[in-house]
């Protein structure tokens, strides 16, 4: 017969360990990158471009050892082989112009993303109406968040650059207070 009474035990300890651990990740990350934002960012560059290298290695091993594929299917490989190598080396070549382009190609796609939104909200306006839908829309947020929505895109495609750098410390800050969070509820935990 088997003793199980100290599995809830175990499992709380594993919960708390796993809570504390990271609690604690998440606290150094926003320490580090408000601490060192440009430093950081750098570093987050240097793991993608390593990423990049990884995968061009490996799609032109696949090309080259994979006798099943296609002649394209093999060439295809390749050559998004060689293009991620390439970029990894350009980008280690260029660290800082790559983290600047890297930030302000995540501003752009954001600012975009929002005047979408902004822009299909309103579109949604005028669709038909579901009588089925227990919610019924608000025709007056809707349309204050499509306008809220689609000035942040304008003003972050204004300046996508000064806009990472805010999202940057913002996640920094948030990273930190969310570690001490984490850290705080686990050692509340039950034992």
């Amino acid at each position: 017969m088997t003793d199980t009474t100290h599995r809830p035990i175990g499992i709380a300890r594993t919960l708390r360990t796993i809570a504390i651990v990271t609690g604690v990740v998440s606290l150094v990350a926003g320490l580090v990158i408000l601490v060192w934002p440009l430093k950081s960012a750098l570093v987050i560059t240097v793991l993608i471009a390593i990423y990049a290298m990884v995968a061009g290695v490996i799609d032109i091993a696949l090309a080259t050892v994979s006798r099943g594929l296609s002649g394209w299917l093999r060439a295809g490989l390749a050559l998004l082989g060689v293009l991620f190598v390439v970029a990894s080396i350009v980008a280690f070549a260029n660290l800082p112009s790559t983290t600047v382009l890297l930030a302000v190609v995540v501003s752009t796609f954001l600012g975009i993303a929002w005047i979408l939104d902004g822009l299909l909200s309103l579109l949604a306006l005028g669709g038909p109406k579901d009588p089925f839908t227990p919610v019924r829309r608000s025709r007056g947020w809707t349309i204050a968040f499509a306008i809220v929505s689609i000035l942040a895109g304008v003003v972050v495609l204004l300046s996508p650059l000064l806009t990472a750098l805010w999202l940057w410390l913002f996640i920094g800050a948030s990273l930190l207070v969310f570690g001490v969070i984490q850290i705080v509820r686990a050692a509340t935990l039950e034992r």
